[in-house]
């Protein structure tokens, strides 16, 4: 059964609180609330979802990557996806230049 959270005086007291108990032991006691996004803040965050896909590599090309990654100190899912993304936009600025 979860616990009611009690009524603070003040923000000191309620921090002391949170420092000594889980809000897990309050979870179900919480009410939802709706949020509502401003347009423009919920478009950049749904611009910035990734979506994940299946991309078959040799391995000797994931063991490349990750050496790489592991010398630039990034994850070599966040190399590749740099890659991914370069190319795409080298492939756009050729696209619109004049031929």
């Amino acid at each position: 059964m979860a616990k009611k959270i009690p009524e603070f005086k003040t923000e000191r007291e309620e921090a002391n609180y949170w420092d000594t108990h889980s809000l897990a032991d309050h979870w179900d006691a919480l009410e939802p609330v709706d949020v509502e996004l401003d347009s423009g803040l919920e478009a950049k965050v749904r611009a910035r979802a990734l979506k994940r896909v299946t991309l078959r590599l040799r391995p000797t090309q994931i063991q490349a990557v990750k050496e790489i990654a592991r010398k630039k100190d990034i994850p070599y899912q966040t190399l590749i996806r740099s890659w991914v993304a370069e190319a795409i936009e080298r492939e756009r600025r050729q696209d619109r230049s004049p031929t």
